[in-house]
């Protein structure tokens, strides 16, 4: 009897360690990659192919006397109005942070100018996809 308990102790033991855990970690991404948050970059090419769920972040790197972060509602994202923000995500220093803490569309633009030269960024934050099912036991 005490060999079965260890035998089956052992399956049990190989299964927990062959099993995949799914790796839950929060993304960073740096804003238009090499080219930082600049004029010019056309970050609707950037954004495309991303997934962006819950809890990842955007890193944005510019010139802090230059440009700054806002979010801002849809109808002044597609006018470039940065006079009422929802959230301004300036810190001063020229490498800021935005958590993607919420799932919705966020409307990221530069309240300096910059977002009539393209400085503006629109993500959808998504829940995680639920892990992948294992593959059931065979006896």
């Amino acid at each position: 009897m005490a060999r079965f308990t260890v035998l089956i102790a052992a399956a049990i033991l190989a299964f927990l360690v062959a099993a995949p855990v799914p790796e839950v970690t929060a993304k960073k991404y740096l804003v238009g990659d090499k080219k930082f948050w600049n004029p010019y970059i056309n970050y609707d090419t950037w954004v495309q192919g991303k997934h962006f769920y819950l809890g990842d972040w955007l890193y944005f790197v510019y010139y802090r006397d230059q440009h700054n972060i806002l979010e801002v509602n849809k109808t002044d994202y597609e006018r470039c109005i940065s006079d009422h923000p929802i959230r301004n995500y300036t810190r001063g220093a020229g490498r800021d942070i935005v958590p993607l803490n919420v799932t919705k569309q966020y409307y990221l633009l530069d309240g300096r100018g910059g977002c009539f030269k393209g400085m503006k960024l629109t993500v959808t934050v998504e829940k995680l996809p639920p892990p992948p099912k294992s593959a059931p036991v065979k006896h």
